[in-house]
């Protein structure tokens, strides 16, 4: 039985239209339908099971089937299932999932506002940039600056930020606000024989040049995702963000880290910006601060930025942004157990327990043929694909050979997800030791499947 033999297949392809989809391509192929989850592993309506190697969309991090936060959503909605924050209204499970935030956060940070999206969270850091530097009579630093192949969303202002071209086709041109610089991966961006510490002092320049050549008076913020997710898994070279931050605080230019994939573990500490030794003036944060199961996401500022924007509210009578759903209080109680999981289940422990495997394994194939990057930390990995590995050139597009890798994960019941020439694997973070070989053992299967279609 093919997808498109089912009536419920025919009923999507009638009437839903996918994001980031071939949609012509989706009415010949189908969907894959989903009906129940179990742990890290879903089951689609024929009965198959497939390891969720991408949590969903890096956002369940503690499986499908989690109890207590199913419970938390159901006494919030037997509560209370729904009041605003605006005008000096909020519930409990707010208040308490704000101070939650902050008790974990980096030390520079020390006021949430809620949103719904990671999306909608770069938007508000976005407004709340220019809106800061009005405050303090700055109103000409409204320019950003982020990097190619930098993710940080899809609506108009947070893909405009976005360095992926994909991003960007048929759309017409970004936010004219908007600077990219260059990408700090030095399998592809980096001099022949360069070092990691040459190659992020080269970074550091280049980005004075272009805040130079710009005005610095003219530019409000620096967004950067402390390791590039949906960019690639881009782990940043040695020194890059203290060379970075170097650079910015010397022109005072805002540092947002985008932390909706790296936030609450995924990189093997509770932040990314722990990671990679980021001190940010606002973190956005989603997708795993309530385990994919409500969506809701919160943005981080400091008090220096609060105490700016507390004084302008105060001049003009209010402030004047905010979201309908913006600390829904099923959201924030359902976000609020996720916080208490992750220390009781000791997440961080687990990713300890299981990421170097994980990562060893993932560099072992930096060996096969079709392979000419492995790289990830914690628990989010990428293999980059060359037709030679000597010259790095990638693939004809047209062979698609990520795609078929993933797809031959799929028959073999692991779902992780192509993106260009890349294969992108973020497991939820309750996987164990066992499936993390399972994982391991499929995609070397299916390079080697792939390989032998290739080679006839």
């Amino acid at each position: 039985m093919t997808a498109l033999d089912s009536a419920l297949a025919r009923k999507d392809i009638a009437h839903h239209l996918h994001p980031q989809t071939n949609l012509r391509l989706h009415e010949q192929v189908g969907p894959l339908v989903m009906e129940r989850g179990e742990g890290i592993y879903v089951f689609d309506t024929q009965g198959q099971r497939f390891i969720e190697g991408m949590s969903g969309l890096w956002c369940a991090t503690l499986g499908f089937s989690q109890p207590r936060l199913a419970q938390a959503a159901y006494q919030q909605l037997l509560t209370l299932p729904y009041q605003q924050t605006f005008a000096h209204r909020t519930t409990q499970p707010v208040i308490d999932l704000a101070a939650a935030l902050i008790e974990r956060a980096p030390s520079t940070l020390s006021k949430v506002i809620f949103q719904s999206s990671g999306s909608e969270a770069i938007d508000s850091a976005i407004k709340l940039v220019r809106y800061y530097h009005t405050a303090i009579g700055q109103p000409q630093k409204h320019k950003l600056i982020a990097r190619q192949r930098g993710y940080h969303g899809t609506t108009l202002a947070a893909a405009s930020l976005t360095g992926l071209p994909n991003m960007h086709k048929g759309w017409g041109d970004p936010l004219a606000d908007v600077i990219h610089v260059r990408c700090p991966h030095l399998y592809r961006q980096g001099q022949p024989g360069e070092s990691e510490e040459a190659f992020s002092t080269r970074l550091a320049a280049e980005l004075e040049q272009t805040i130079l050549e710009h005005g610095p008076e003219t530019i409000g913020a620096f967004f950067a995702e402390p390791v590039m997710g949906t960019g690639g898994v881009i782990v940043p070279p040695t020194g890059y963000f203290a060379k970075i931050q170097a650079v910015l605080r010397k022109y005072d230019i805002l540092l947002v880290a985008d932390e909706v994939i790296c936030g609450f573990g995924r990189t093997g500490h509770y932040w990314g910006s722990q990671a990679m030794g980021l001190k940010p003036d606002m973190l956005t944060c989603a997708k795993g601060l309530s385990a994919a199961f409500q969506p809701i996401s919160a943005l981080l500022i400091s008090d220096t930025i609060y105490q700016a924007i507390a004084d302008q509210s105060n001049v003009l009578g209010g402030f004047g942004h905010g979201y309908t759903y913006g600390g829904h209080p099923v959201a924030a109680a359902v976000a609020l157990e996720t916080l208490a999981l992750y220390d009781e289940l000791d997440i961080l422990g687990n990713v300890a327990a299981v990421a170097p495997r994980f990562q060893a394994g993932v560099r072992a194939f930096a060996d096969h043929p079709l392979i000419g990057e492995a790289r990830g930390i914690g628990l989010m990995a990428a293999l980059e694909f060359v037709a030679d590995k000597d010259s790095r050139e990638p693939f004809p597009a047209h062979l698609k050979v990520a795609a078929r890798v993933a797809e031959a994960l799929q028959r073999r019941g692991v779902l992780l997800r192509a993106l260009g020439d890349t294969l992108v694997m973020a497991p939820p973070l309750i996987i164990d030791a066992a499936q993390v070989e399972v994982i391991l053992t499929a995609v070397a299967e299916s390079l080697d499947e792939v390989y032998a279609e290739l080679a006839q």
